[in-house]
């Protein structure tokens, strides 16, 4: 080539200006080859030099012909034959040549150019995600695909080494990643190209999702876990299906499989960041969460074998955290070689067959040294109480949780469990049924407490915006008793003690040594009939964690804790009750009456101390047992008798009256008004909740319902999602201090009210009532999310103390104990309630009298109005016209004459 011209076609700036001068030496040898044979056919119109080298070249093809069918030599002796230069051959066929005159191109041009041929590849299929697909980069023919010597050679090669695959192993583009081609999912996903490809766009997806507010909120995440030392990745099931749906739809289906894949996109994601994380952490694992789909645990079955799932259910039992192997090595014990690793699964023990070195079969030993071990923890989840069927004992499952997952929850937690349903070897069953059965457990992924904490936490900024701005309204502690169980008719005293308990006060644990509860407990006692039970059944629904039972079918040890013996350890462990079942939340207790003495009795501890004392089968420790407790009661015989006392109406002994904090005693009393009103709230209410009803007709019928109460009327309920996360926030995150508390005032009152207690012999008062008070203040500035305890909580918690001590007195001393602690009573009362209560008792002795002395009911009782303002002035009234013209009055079927000066109602 050096007698070339340099202006002719076959210069070396032409050689370098075409694609030619860009392939390797031997596909050029090749090429030499191919024009030396195309050379004796007569297939080339360019002419050689002479043909002596025309012939020697034929010779030297010939000669090797036989021994290398391409022409290569690229390993061997003569290997350096392929490189010397041939003048004859060292020429290129002219129709591959483009001699034409090229200008040179501007950078904008270039530019442009460029974004023309990436989207006609685009166009065309070619590209993937930015990268050239493979086979498309240059348009070769199948033939040539098939006999091009690399190729040949690389097959020989994973042939060789037993890893042969097959032309759809190669790697994928994203177009063809979701063709299974006739493989199941988990069969696909484990292929060499499938795998890379699924590794490569989870690691796109962790670097480039970018949320709405712009944040790349992976990256981020991934950031605060090296912050905090961890090794979990929370990721949304919900965004993947929405960026990378493929991956979405492949991870139901084979989560083993995807999930070790994913693990490792990660890790090196993480590492990419922080090279040395691995020395804190050797693995990253990626947790799914929010999985659209929740199963129930009884619903489980052969159909969700080795698929991804999420229940939920409480956790009832826990194993120790015990060492598991995970990369297992073991030493020869006669010729010290030491055999592995290997990879220990699940289900089977690995054991070596004989050793490498010396042939033996053993013994061999677990090297410890160099055994990789992980964490391991078994722990049963139970279907939550208040999801059971009537008349069906709730279901359990076993799940395992591994690595970081151990301890992350406890007995008594009720938790959401995503994880890999399998089944694992279980030889006993196979004992019992006598063929094959396999026991299913759940292998742990993700796991959610479900207590205020973690609702708290998953408040969005928009909730907390919300709750900031109710948290404003003057009126809101009202709002809230009056969206306390709205489909219940009164019972103004009841929803506001409940609302009380639902907010908690704040606990007080001086030097981790004596532990003072924030928690109120409540007793709903009186007639049947009155909505008792249903306001326990509101509370199980709304609180953050509630465990529901009764007096009849709850024992001892069921609402304490139990002890029986493991069936993984084969020692003794302690089974949860429903007491610490429900740790920082409720236990709603219904039928309180009926249970015996000394299973009440085993709840004494718990009320007050918070705390559960065992003592059995050698194990002595105390659980926890942080919740409030809501009972329900009936008096002796059935109905409350109004002439006796409390502890007289009630089966109850002291200790225990002593350690609630409110008494509810609830009075079915004759009242025709009253009656009919709540006859029509009823009706209403059946008719609005019918199943079949619209929206507009539910609003219509919610317009035309009487209002649920008295002083609640008028108010704007709040949503009950709303409420919920506002008493999630207020619990978790609202602490008031008692600093500009009035000690004199609590003290007055409790002197005052000893007294009342000592003459009248009802109920004993004790220095618990003073902590109550202290608990339901707190629990009041709770609602307004205050960070202090205000007078006028102290004002609010003293009249509900007074209000529970009161109606648990006789008929006689109940008039005369109003009117003693009225200035207390009658604290963010309307002078509109006052009034019409005092009105319904004039009402009722005046109706009293009139039957006495006629022997009928009379269809008209009229009252002077006279004896109202003697009453009114009293308590302070001293105008009654804002009265006579409210609504309240009117909606009570009350008429005013005001030139008899007489208040009449129709009976």
């Amino acid at each position: 080539m050096s007698d070339m011209n340099p202006d002719s076609p076959t210069s070396p700036s032409a050689v370098l200006s075409s694609p030619e001068s860009r392939a390797t030496p031997s596909s050029r040898l090749g090429r030499r080859r191919r024009v030396s044979r195309g050379s004796t056919t007569g297939s080339l119109d360019a002419p050689f030099e002479d043909d002596q080298s025309v012939g020697a070249a034929a010779d030297l093809d010939l000669d090797r012909d036989e021994e290398e069918e391409d022409g290569e030599e690229l390993f061997g002796d003569a290997m350096e034959n392929d490189y010397r230069p041939i003048s004859g051959l060292d020429r290129y066929e002219p129709d591959m040549l483009d001699d034409s005159e090229v200008d040179a191109m501007s950078e904008t041009g270039r530019r442009a150019a460029e974004a023309a041929m990436r989207k006609r590849d685009r166009d065309e299929g070619r590209t993937a995600g930015g990268r050239m697909r493979r086979g498309l980069l240059y348009d070769e023919s199948d033939e040539e695909e098939e006999d091009r010597p690399s190729r040949r050679r690389r097959l020989a090669e994973q042939a060789a080494e037993g890893g042969a695959e097959g032309p759809e192993d190669q790697l994928e583009s994203i177009e063809n990643l979701e063709d299974l081609r006739g493989h199941t999912v988990t069969q696909w996903v484990t292929k060499l190209g499938p795998r890379t490809e699924i590794y490569n766009r989870f690691k796109n997806f962790l670097r480039t999702y970018v949320d709405e507010k712009g944040h790349k909120l992976y990256m981020e995440k991934i950031r605060q876990m090296c912050e905090e030392n961890r090794s979990s990745l929370n990721v949304d099931y919900n965004v993947i299906a929405l960026k990378e749906w493929v991956l979405a739809l492949f991870l139901p289906e084979a989560p083993t499989e995807m999930l070790a894949i994913l693990d490792q996109a990660a890790k090196d994601v993480v590492l990419g960041l922080f090279p040395q994380y691995e020395r804190i952490s050797k693995e990253i694992h990626v947790r799914i969460t929010d999985l659209p789909l929740m199963e129930d645990i009884r619903s489980l079955r052969q159909l969700h074998l080795n698929q991804l799932i999420r229940t939920s259910g409480v956790i009832t039992a826990a194993t120790g955290i015990l060492p598991q192997l995970s990369v297992i090595k073991f030493d020869c014990n006669k010729c010290s070689y030491v055999l592995g690793p290997y990879v220990q699964g699940q289900s089977n023990e690995i054991k070596p067959g004989s050793c490498p070195e010396c042939q033996s079969n053993g013994p061999f030993q677990v090297n410890t040294e160099e055994t990789v071990y992980q964490n391991y923890q078994r722990v049963t989840i139970q279907e939550s109480p208040g999801r059971v069927a009537a008349g069906r004992l709730p279901r359990s499952k076993d799940a395992i949780l591994l690595g970081d997952l151990c301890d992350t929850c406890k007995p008594g937690d009720e938790i959401e469990l995503t994880g890999v349903y399998t089944h694992s070897y279980e030889g006993s069953l196979n004992t019992k049924q006598g063929f094959p059965v396999f026991a299913t457990v759940i292998m742990a992924n993700h796991i959610l407490k479900k207590d205020d904490a973690a609702l708290a936490r998953t408040l969005t900024d928009e909730d907390v915006r919300a709750i900031t701005s109710l948290s404003k309204d003057p009126r809101i502690a009202e709002r809230i008793v009056a969206s306390i169980a709205p489909s219940i008719y009164g019972h103004e005293d009841i929803k506001r003690a409940l609302a009380l308990a639902m907010f908690g006060g704040v606990s007080k644990n001086p030097g981790q040594k004596h532990r003072v509860r924030g928690d109120l407990n409540i007793l709903l006692c009186g007639d049947p009939g009155t909505a008792k039970s249903q306001f326990l059944k509101y509370l199980e629904k709304i609180a953050p964690r509630a465990v529901f039972t009764t007096g009849q079918g709850a024992s001892a040890v069921g609402l304490t804790a139990y002890v029986q013996r493991s069936p993984v350890t084969k020692e003794w462990t302690l089974e949860a009750g429903a007491l610490v079942l429900a740790d920082k939340g409720f236990c709603l207790i219904d039928e309180f009456d009926k249970m015996s003495d000394q299973d009440r009795t085993s709840i004494h501890e718990a009320m007050e101390q918070q705390s559960i004392s065992i003592s059995k089968a050698g194990i002595v420790t105390s659980l926890q047992a942080r919740c409030s407790v809501v009972a329900a009661a009936n008096p002796i015989g059935g109905r409350y008798d109004p002439s006796m006392t409390f502890a007289d109406n009630v089966d109850l002994t002291e200790p225990i009256l002593s350690r609630f904090d409110v008494l509810c005693v609830v009075r079915d009393t004759v009242d025709a008004v009253q009656d009919e009103r709540l006859a029509r709230f009823v009706v209403g209410s059946h008719v609005k909740n019918h199943p079949l009803n619209t929206e507009d007709e539910e609003q219509q019928h919610q317009d035309d319902m009487p209002q649920s109460g008295t002083n609640l009327a008028g108010l704007e309920k709040i949503p009950q999602d709303l409420l919920k996360k506002y008493i999630a926030y207020a619990r978790n995150r609202v602490n008031p201090k008692l600093n500009q508390m009035d000690q004199d005032k609590v003290a007055k009152m409790y002197s005052d009210l000893r007294k009342e207690s000592m003459a009248t012999g009802s109920i004993p008062i004790t220095v618990r009532h003073i902590e109550s008070v202290i608990r339901m203040a707190e629990a009041h500035a709770k609602m307004y999310l205050r960070d202090y305890v205000q007078e006028d909580d102290v004002n609010m918690a003293i009249r509900v103390m007074l209000e529970s001590f009161i109606d648990t007195q006789k008929y006689s001393v109940m008039r005369s104990m109003r009117r003693n602690f009225s200035r207390y009573l009658a604290f963010k009362r309307d002078n509109n309630e006052l009034l019409l209560f005092i009105l319904r008792q004039l009402i009722h002795d005046q109706a009293v009298y009139q039957r006495n002395r006629y022997g009928t009911e009379q269809e008209t009782v009229e009252v002077c109005e006279k004896d109202l303002a003697d009453r009114a002035r009293q308590i302070n009234i001293h105008n009654l016209q804002p009265f006579f013209t409210s609504q309240l009055f009117s909606a009570n079927s009350y008429r005013y004459d005001d030139k008899r000066k007489m208040i009449a109602q129709s009976i």
